[in-house]
C-alpha cells in the first residue's frame, strides 16, 4: 500500500498549511535549496516516525528535494494533521497516518518500516524500539537513525547502555539549536495555546502547576507567569528545584500542591507523575493536563477505576465524576495537549529543530562506516552553522574575534 490517510481529498487544504509553515522556516528552506542542488540523500531510504503537522512536511519535503525516498508515520495517535498527510500523500510520499489511530498505531509503523530504511527517524523512539524487537532481519540494511525528543534520547541511551543499540542515532534533541528553543519557547507557548484550545479559561490568578523543570517545564513555567498565573514547580532533581526557587517560582512536593493547585501540567518524561495518591488530594475542578511524549505520566488508569462516570464537556476534555463527588477533568486524553488540543510548536521554531534533523541524516550518510553503534550529539558544525542561518533570515548580525582576542583566549601569561 503506498498510503494509509483519512481522505486524500483534503490534501489541497493540506497544502496552504505547508505553504503557511514553509513560509516561516527560512533556515530549512535555505538547506531544502542546497539538497536541491546537490542531492546528498540520493537513493536514501527513510522511516520516519514523527508527528504529522505541517512543519513535519517542510522537512519530508526538504529530505525529498534531497533525493531520498520516504515513509512516513504518525509518532503519536492524536497529533496528526489529517489535512497535511494527504498533501504529502498527494506529493508522492508513504504516509500511513491519521488522527485517532490508535488501534492502528503500531500497524502504521509496520507499514512504513517495509521501505526497508537505511535512516530511521524517531520522535520518542517507538520506531527505532520496533525494529530492534520485532524486525531485526532490517537492522543490516540501517546506516543509523536520528531523535528528536528527550523520552526518545532516554530509551536510546538505556539501549546503548545495555549493549543493545546497533547502529549509530544522532540526539537532535541534545543540540543547543534544538532544545534551548524547541523545548523551551516551543513548548511553553505550544502548551499553554493547547490549554487555553480546549478550555476557553483565564490563567491569571491560577494556581498553575508545573511538573519538572526541565527545558520544557522551564519554558512552560515562564509562559504561565507570563499570562498571570502563579506557577508552582515540582521537582525530584535538587539542582533544578533550586534553580526554580532562583527563578522566581514556588517550589514544593506534588503531594502539597495537589491540594492547592487549579491547573497541573506534566513535562518530565516520567512515568505516573500524577498517580492516584496525588488526585485523591486535588480539589473539585482540577484540570489536569500532559506535555511529555507519552501518555502514562498521569495515571488516567486510576481515573477510569475510580470515577463513577464520566462525559466530554468540550473537545479534548473529559470530565471525571469521583466516587466522592469530586470532579477532575483531564485534558486530550493526557497525550500531548500541545499537539492534540492545539497545532504543536509554531513553524519559527520547529525550523531549527528539523534543520538539525535534515542535516544529521545528510551527516550520517557521509559518516556510513565510521560511527559505533552508540548515541551520538550532533556536531558542532553544524549546530552552529544552523544558529548562523537563523540569525542572518532575522536580519541580526554579530560581532567577530579580532586576532588579538583570538590569541589572549589561547594564551595563559597575560593576568593582572
Amino acid at each position: 500500500m503506498d498510503y494509509k490517510v483519512k481522505d486524500i481529498k483534503l490534501a489541497d487544504e493540506g497544502d496552504r498549511l505547508i505553504e503557511w509553515a514553509e513560509q516561516h522556516m527560512p533556515v530549512l528552506m535555505s538547506i531544502r535549496r542546497d539538497f536541491e542542488k546537490s542531492k546528498p540523500l540520493r537513493g536514501v531510504r527513510i522511516a520516519a516516525c514523527l508527528h504529522v503537522t505541517k512543519e513535519t512536511a517542510v522537512l519530508i519535503k526538504t529530505l525529498k528535494a534531497g533525493g531520498a525516498k520516504i515513509a512516513l508515520t504518525g509518532s503519536n495517535p492524536l497529533s496528526t494533521n489529517d489535512a497535511v498527510a494527504a498533501s504529502l500523500a498527494k506529493h508522492g510520499i508513504h504516509v500511513f497516518a491519521w488522527r485517532e489511530n490508535h488501534d492502528k498505531y503500531y500497524w502504521c509503523i509496520e507499514e512504513a518500516l517495509k521501505i526497508k530504511p537505511h535512516i530511521t527517524m524517531d520522535d520518542g523512539g517507538d520506531l527505532i524500539t520496533t525494529i530492534h524487537t520485532k524486525h531485526t532481519e532490517l537492522l543490516k540494511n540501517v546506516v543509523g537513525g536520528t531523535e528528536e525528543t528527550t523520552t526518545g534520547v532516554h530509551r536510546q541511551r538505556a539501549m546503548e547502555k545495555n549493549g543493545i543499540l546497533k547502529y549509530p542515532v544522532v540526539a537532535v534533541n541534545d543540540a543547543m539549536t534544538k532544545f534551548l528553543f524547541d523545548n523551551r519557547y516551543g513548548t511553553g507557548q505550544s502548551t499553554i495555546d493547547g490549554i487555553l484550545r480546549a478550555t476557553s479559561l483565564l490563567l491569571a490568578g491560577k494556581k498553575f502547576v508545573v511538573a519538572g523543570y526541565g527545558w520544557c517545564g522551564r519554558g512552560l513555567a515562564m509562559r504561565a507567569r507570563g499570562m498571570g498565573a502563579h506557577v508552582i514547580v515540582t521537582e525530584v532533581d535538587e539542582i533544578r528545584a533550586l534553580e526554580a526557587a532562583m527563578d522566581g517560582f514556588e517550589v514544593m512536593r506534588m503531594r502539597d500542591a495537589a491540594k492547592i493547585g487549579d491547573i497541573f501540567v506534566t513535562v518530565t518524561g516520567d512515568k505516573h507523575v500524577i498517580d492516584g495518591r496525588v488526585m485523591e488530594k486535588m480539589k473539585d475542578g482540577a484540570i489536569v493536563a500532559n506535555s511529555g511524549h507519552f501518555d502514562n505520566e498521569i495515571d488516567v488508569e486510576w481515573l477510569e477505576k475510580n470515577s463513577k462516570g464520566k462525559r466530554e464537556v468540550r473537545k479534548s476534555v473529559v470530565e471525571y465524576r469521583l466516587k466522592d463527588g469530586r470532579k477532575i477533568y483531564l485534558l486530550a486524553e493526557g497525550r500531548l495537549v500541545n499537539l492534540a488540543a492545539a497545532e504543536g510548536h509554531s513553524p519559527e521554531v520547529m525550523d531549527m529543530s528539523f534543520a538539525n534533523q535534515a542535516l544529521s541524516v545528510k551527516w550520517l550518510i557521509e559518516m556510513k562506516g565510521k560511527l559505533e553503534n552508540k548515541v551520538y550529539v550532533v556536531p558542532d558544525k553544524i549546530d552552529r552553522e544552523i544558529a548562523r542561518r537563523k540569525l542572518k533570515s532575522m536580519g541580526i548580525k554579530i560581532d567577530r574575534l579580532t586576532k588579538e582576542q583570538k590569541e589572549y583566549l589561547r594564551g595563559w601569561k597575560e593576568g593582572t
